[in-house]
């Protein structure tokens, strides 16, 4: 009962020798943890991290009991705890760094000017046909958007083309028993930039419907580690789908595909025109039918 009292005084100390400076430094603390809970809920992290608060309560309970043997496998543990938290959320601290360095903040201090995105309202409205043609014959197909964050990784797994994006190109890519049909297609700033590429498997694969295929796990996979936005067409059904953030949005057609990646690809002016030639697209397609 005196050891809680003696720290009901210690808490009671603390908060009166408090200032201002003191309770941003808590408030600071606190939403620090919040977001680091928050990324590694529901991953192999969470696990991790529960262990580990485990050891530490141990470590708290030796140290008040003068447990020898257990104090010593302790201080063993904790001498190499740091290098081992470093290896065990490797994934989830490559995460936080690749978060941080996309940052708007980020990018101005280090005067990271945006690249410039010409030949992407073309691109845009090349891949939205050539989609819309995949899905009419339910022809599988993925393609990854390369926003900030740098593919090269991922598409040294495949064939380098530096093409012209064009909705015939990617027919042909993607057409059935075609070498390169298998992999995904990579583009950057309206090129394709390399064919038949490996993506990663997402993260919590046993969370995903079962109802998903290959494609479909690559794209949610590709959208975890990076901030690229990936378009799948089912070869089952023919729907067309996006995969954002970890996120599967489905059942799109062409003109929604069109909206949603003028609006996350290119700037506010090129959205306009690009929005413009959609609408007149959009009046053709119904005068037409």
């Amino acid at each position: 009962m005196a050891f809680l009292n003696d720290i009901l005084d210690n808490i009671i100390g603390i908060i009166k020798t408090m200032g201002i400076v003191d309770i941003l430094d808590i408030l600071l603390m606190s939403y620090l943890a919040y977001k680091l809970l928050k990324l590694i809920r529901e991953t192999r992290a969470e696990q991790l991290l529960r262990g580990i608060i485990t050891i530490f309560l141990i470590f708290f309970i030796v140290s008040q009991f003068n447990l020898r043997v257990l104090g010593f496998l302790s201080e063993t543990f904790f001498s190499i705890a740091l290098m081992a938290v470093i290896v065990m959320f490797q994934p989830e601290l490559r995460r936080v760094f690749e978060k941080l360095g996309r940052a708007k903040v980020v990018q101005t201090l280090t005067f990271n000017a945006a690249d410039p995105r010409t030949d992407m309202a073309a691109a845009v409205e090349q891949i939205a046909g050539a989609c819309e043609k995949l899905s009419r014959s339910a022809t599988g197909a993925i393609i990854v958007m390369e926003r900030q964050t740098k593919l090269g990784e991922q598409a040294d797994t495949g064939t380098v083309l530096n093409a012209t994006a064009s909705a015939e190109l990617l027919g042909n890519i993607f057409f059935p028993n075609s070498p390169l049909h298998d992999g995904a297609v990579i583009i950057r700033e309206g090129v394709v930039l390399a064919a038949g590429c490996f993506l990663p498997k997402p993260q919590n694969e046993e969370f995903i419907s079962k109802d998903l295929g290959t494609r479909h796990r690559a794209a949610i996979g590709m959208s975890e580690i990076s901030d690229a936005i990936v378009i799948v067409v089912s070869e089952e059904t023919g729907i067309i789908s996006i995969a954002e953030n970890g996120s599967l949005r489905r059942g799109l057609d062409r003109f929604k595909l069109a909206e949603i990646l003028n609006r996350e690809m290119l700037s506010n002016s090129d959205t306009g025109s690009a929005k413009t030639k959609q609408k007149r697209e959009r009046k053709r397609g119904s005068k037409l039918a």
